[in-house]
């Protein structure tokens, strides 16, 4: 199966979501965070640069437990775009 290439918006969303976790995580070491997570830290960075705009479900899952997070609020902040909520 081919994966469809991303567009612009759902990058935007990627990018989104990066900030929001990178606020969340505060002051907070990303080693520790992305252990608590159970990812690496160089993932945990690519997530909030934006570098990795499509994380896995588990992944965010787990980001979303390691920051005491609601799980609706990192999906509000990637569907706050109405045209990634189209495309996703």
């Amino acid at each position: 199966m081919v994966r469809r290439p991303l567009t612009p918006e759902q990058f935007s969303a990627g990018r989104r979501l990066g900030s929001m976790l990178r606020d969340a995580r505060g002051d907070r070491g990303l080693s520790d965070v992305a252990t608590a997570a159970g990812i690496s830290p160089e993932t945990l960075r690519k997530i909030e640069t934006g570098r990795m705009p499509t994380s896995s479900f588990g992944t965010i899952v787990g980001l979303a437990a390691a920051l005491g997070l609601p799980i609706q609020e990192l999906a509000d902040a990637w569907l706050a775009d109405a045209a990634v909520a189209a495309t996703a």
